[in-house]
């Protein structure tokens, strides 16, 4: 099964079994809005807690702020949104369909890469324990050509974007042959830039309205209130605010099932510092954020950093982690150094002081701002194509398989009675009550066991427990796992200590 055969079991998957559904599906749907479903929205939550605790509750330092999606329209001048918030756009004209340049380009370098990556790989094979993989990528031929090539795009593409030059954008897109992935054809249009933030009005009639946006990101609903959750908290630097909350962007491009969303959810959290440190807090953090993806056990090989080409207008350094979807390596988190620009400029627009007075400096300065911010809705398809396995077992049957990691799955248990008869419903039931203040638990008695037990591999459900004529007589169980199939027969008294050992938040929290 090939990366694209992939993604598209794994779109399948997530609406047949309730993780997420195309939004207003029976009016024929709203491209790039999406609904999630009983099971997903069970993975979301979870995957927003175990953000939480690990930024807010494992951090002193930091506490939790949830702001209003709508805000005075002056907040998205004075951050650059209105003037600079926008994607470099570009058509084809056989397919019609619309791009952005940037992400054109950098997939064309991704390629380049590829290529050299594969010939490492190649030689890898073939030298086997005495391999030297840096001497074989400083001193290779044909791997120094690739990555010379991609270097060079990159500078040229680099001193485009700073320039804002965007009939170079376009050169660079033509003198690397790049061609549309429906139509095959190098037929461009000129590059356009298009800002992405969504406006509404807000009053009580059409003519007395104001224009207002949607939140195009969270961080500035944290940048406002600063002084007032310094103040109230007794906070001193360096100290953070998280958040999680939606944001809304007009993608012209919108596209990956829930990968790019015009409605999507941020998890944020802006670090507090004192200026001079922030590349110090920038590292750390870049280290810290990296720990804790790979907390999820997905591998070493899963997750990368990637520099920015181009800083944003606020930032003097920046890094992406990236995680490899089906789709290739793509953009999961970032880690911004901000510098002072947010809170000076909300002192600018709104003539209001954003100072913070250190006792140790005996000074009163602006703070300069590490950023990290990981998009909900992405995390979430991580996580859901990582987990997907279709397996062949040793009988020769098959079995498809969420392997979510136990702490993060919807359903952490499920109980099911061998029949329906006989008491072991009411048996079930018992089990169930006993359960459900500490998990999530579920049960379900149609269908033969074998069928129940692939709907829960099918959902991710890390234990089932099934209650059987024994269980009437002995007040034991057999307590089933997911990812081994493994079976023991255990007493109904030692579940709850047995299941919380492995189910528990803090077998992952402990890894961060």
């Amino acid at each position: 099964m090939n990366q694209e055969e992939l993604f598209k079991n794994i779109i399948s998957h997530s609406k047949e079994y309730g993780f997420v559904f195309q939004s207003s599906e029976i009016y024929d749907g709203l491209s790039a809005v999406y609904d999630y479903g009983q099971m997903g929205v069970e993975l979301k939550k979870n995957l927003r807690d175990f953000w939480w605790k690990s930024m807010v509750q494992m951090h002193q330092n930091i506490v939790g702020l949830d702001t209003a999606i709508f805000m005075h329209p002056t907040t998205w001048k004075a951050s650059g949104h209105v003037d600079a918030f926008n994607d470099p756009l570009i058509d084809n004209k056989d397919s019609k369909k619309r791009y952005r340049a940037d992400v054109l380009i950098e997939d064309h370098m991704s390629k380049i890469i590829a290529k050299a990556d594969k010939e490492v790989e190649k030689a890898k094979a073939r030298f086997g324990e005495t391999f030297d993989e840096t001497l074989y990528r400083q001193t290779n031929p044909r791997v120094l050509e690739y990555l010379g090539k991609a270097s060079a795009i990159e500078n040229r593409f680099k001193a485009a974007l700073e320039a804002n030059n965007l009939e170079e954008v376009r050169q660079i897109i033509i003198d690397c042959e790049i061609v549309c992935p429906i139509s095959g054809t190098k037929n461009w249009t000129e590059v356009r830039q298009f800002n992405l933030m969504f406006s509404t009005s807000m009053g009580s009639v059409t003519e007395d309205a104001g224009t207002i946006y949607l939140r195009p990101e969270t961080a500035q609903g944290i940048f406002v209130n600063f002084l007032n959750v310094q103040k109230t908290g007794r906070m001193k630097i360096p100290f953070g605010i998280a958040q999680t909350g939606k944001a809304f962007r007009n993608e012209i491009v919108a596209r990956q099932f829930i990968f790019r969303m015009r409605e999507f959810e941020q998890m944020e959290m802006q670090f507090f510092v004192r200026p001079g440190t922030e590349m110090e807090w920038y590292n750390y953090w870049k280290d810290m954020r990296m720990k804790w993806h790979q907390a999820l056990g997905f591998g070493d090989k899963k997750h990368r950093f990637h520099d920015h080409l181009k800083l944003a207008h606020y930032a003097n350094a920046a890094a992406d982690i990236e995680f490899d979807f089906p789709f290739g390596f793509k953009e999961l988190e970032g880690i911004h150094s901000r510098t002072d620009f947010d809170l000076k400029k909300h002192e600018e627009f709104s003539g209001k002081k954003l100072q913070y007075f250190d006792s140790e400096l005996n000074q009163s300065y602006v703070p300069y701002v590490v950023e990290t911010s990981i998009g909900l809705d992405r995390l979430f398809l991580a996580v859901m194509s990582e987990a997907y396995k279709e397996e062949t077992l040793e009988d020769g049957s098959s079995r498809v398989v969420l392997a979510i990691p136990f702490p993060l799955a919807p359903v952490k248990v499920a109980i099911l009675p061998l029949v329906n008869k006989d008491g072991l419903a009411e048996k079930s039931e018992e089990i169930v009550n006993l359960l459900k203040y500490d998990f999530n638990v579920a049960t379900e008695a149609k269908d033969a066991i074998g069928k129940r037990y692939r709907r829960n591999d099918a959902i991710g459900t890390p234990y089932c427990v099934t209650v059987d004529y024994e269980t009437m007589e002995n007040n034991t169980v057999t307590l089933r796992n997911r990812d081994t199939m493994a079976q023991e027969r255990i007493k109904i008294e030692d579940l709850r200590q047995i299941l919380e050992k492995s189910l528990s938040m803090t077998t992952l929290l402990e890894k961060c």
